[in-house]
C-alpha cells in the first residue's frame, strides 16, 4: 500500500511529514493524508518522492504494470501570448505510465518566456489531457480554434484568468460569456515541467 511504503521511507530517512510537505511543495496534512490512505498524490508528485528516495515509482505504488512510453513533443506552445498550436510531433519524451494511460498524456516544447523564470523557452512540459482544473493549475489553454498557451488559471465568480508568472507580461480575463463564445477550452493539465540545461 503506497501510505504504508511512503510513512516507511520517510521513517527510514527521518524526514518529518512537515520536511517532505515543504520538499514536495504540499501542506503536512496532504502528506498525512496520503500515509493514512485517504489519498494518493498525482503523478509528478510520486514522481519527485521516488527521486527523494531513490525508489522507483513501481516499488511506491505497487504496480508493475508502468512501463517507460515514449510520449510525442507536438510542436511549440506559448508562454506569451497566444499562438497557432501545430500538432507535429517534434520529438518525443519518456515517461513511465500504465498502458492503459499513454494516450492520456502528450508533451509541448516552450516558446516565450511569460511563464519564467519557472519555464523558459526551449523547456518541455508534459500535460495530461483533460478539462477539469482547480484554480491556480498550470494549464495549457486554447483561446479560438488554434490558439494555445500555458498560463496558470485563476477561476473566478466573474470568469477566468489567464494568469503569466513573468510580471512584464498582463494577465488574459474572460467572462464566462467569452469563455463560451472565444472559446476557451482547457485541453490539459501540466503536470511535469522538463527543464532545458
Amino acid at each position: 500500500m503506497f501510505g504504508e511504503k511512503l510513512k516507511e521511507l520517510r521513517k527510514q530517512a527521518n524526514i518529518s511529514q512537515a520536511q517532505l510537505a515543504s520538499m514536495l511543495n504540499v501542506g503536512q496534512s496532504t502528506i498525512a493524508m496520503w500515509e493514512k490512505g485517504k489519498n494518493r498524490p498525482e503523478y509528478s508528485s510520486l514522481l519527485k518522492i521516488s527521486e527523494i528516495f531513490s525508489v522507483g515509482t513501481d516499488f511506491l505504488t505497487g504496480q508493475s504494470s508502468k512501463t517507460a512510453h515514449s510520449i510525442p513533443v507536438l510542436g511549440y506552445v506559448r508562454a506569451g501570448v497566444p499562438t497557432e498550436a501545430v500538432e507535429e510531433v517534434i520529438d518525443y519524451e519518456d515517461l513511465v505510465l500504465p498502458e492503459k494511460e499513454v494516450k492520456s498524456f502528450f508533451a509541448l516544447r516552450i516558446k516565450g518566456d511569460s511563464m519564467a523564470p519557472r519555464m523558459m523557452e526551449g523547456d518541455t512540459v508534459i500535460v495530461k489531457k483533460q478539462a477539469e482544473f482547480t484554480s491556480g493549475d498550470i494549464c495549457v489553454a486554447m483561446v479560438g480554434s488554434s490558439d494555445a498557451t500555458v498560463k496558470k488559471i485563476i477561476k473566478k465568480d466573474t470568469g477566468i484568468i489567464l494568469m503569466p508568472l513573468n510580471s512584464n507580461y498582463d494577465p488574459l480575463f474572460f467572462t464566462p460569456d467569452e469563455v463560451e463564445s472565444a472559446p476557451v477550452t482547457i485541453i490539459g493539465k501540466v503536470v511535469e515541467l522538463r527543464a532545458k540545461i
